[in-house]
């Protein structure tokens, strides 16, 4: 399962997608919208991607994590458009029969996922906008 999508994730619907009988672990990592960042109050986030390529690398990271780590299944679902404070931007849910291999991939899947995925995060805070770079550093707009 791999979505790019505008409405809230349902954290339970990974979690389903991913478990299975024979799997002991599922790992799950949620990524969600802080109040700060580079010293300012944020106010909102709002996530653009090319959506096409998007999830096709999100599916080949799901396949990449799975083959590389043995785990059973892998699913990733990321939000577009305007978030607030709170909110689940990014969740990772993987399951495998030892929870070793479950968190590793679960962290091989976010960390990739940051480096390659097509998408970009513009940051609304007290004062302005900016675009923010993976490595969290802000560009003025």
């Amino acid at each position: 399962m791999v979505r790019l999508q505008r409405e809230p994730i349902r954290i339970e619907d990974l979690v389903a997608a991913v478990r299975g009988d024979p799997d002991g672990a599922v790992a799950l990592f949620l990524g969600t919208v802080r109040d700060h960042n580079a010293g300012r109050r944020v106010v909102r986030l709002e996530y653009f991607a090319y959506s096409e390529m998007a999830e096709c690398e999100m599916t080949r990271i799901a396949d990449e994590t799975t083959r590389r780590f043995g785990v059973s299944r892998v699913a990733i679902a990321h939000r577009i458009g305007a978030l607030e404070i709170g909110d689940v931007s990014v969740a990772i849910a993987v399951a495998s029969a030892h929870r070793a291999q479950a968190l590793d991939a679960c962290r091989f899947a976010i960390d990739t996922l940051k480096e390659r995925v097509p998408i970009w995060k513009k940051e609304h805070f007290e004062g302005g906008t900016a675009w923010v770079e993976g490595g969290g550093t802000a560009s003025m707009v």
